[in-house]
């Protein structure tokens, strides 16, 4: 498993407008066979924020910027931020592969 958590801290203004879009990313996401979970975290402030990407490769990964929803996400959100999003990328060491669960968002 290939896993990403990516920081974004979003202006004031907008964060009510940001979870919008990403909650409709998020649903897609979990559409892509590649992706074990996508998770979207809120912050005790509640202007930043934290998605936690679970890929079955890096390759996944890749290909997941490549999707049409994740490319309107990226647009949509890229002027509500209060500074570049950041990433950090690790490898799996437990649970082991099959003990991930996909969590279906697309009810919710």
């Amino acid at each position: 498993m290939f896993i990403v958590h990516v920081f974004i801290h979003v202006k004031p203004e907008n964060t009510e407008e940001f979870k919008a879009a990403t909650l409709e990313n998020v649903k897609n996401s979990m559409l892509e066979p590649g992706i074990a979970r996508f998770d979207f975290l809120q912050d005790a402030d509640p202007n930043r924020f934290v998605l936690v990407e679970v890929y079955r490769t890096p390759a996944d990964a890749a290909a997941h910027k490549e999707t049409p929803h994740y490319l309107v996400w990226r647009d949509t959100v890229a002027p509500m931020m209060a500074e570049p999003r950041s990433s950090t990328k690790y490898t799996n060491i437990a649970p082991g592969e099959h003990g991930w669960d996909t969590v279906s968002v697309l009810n919710e």
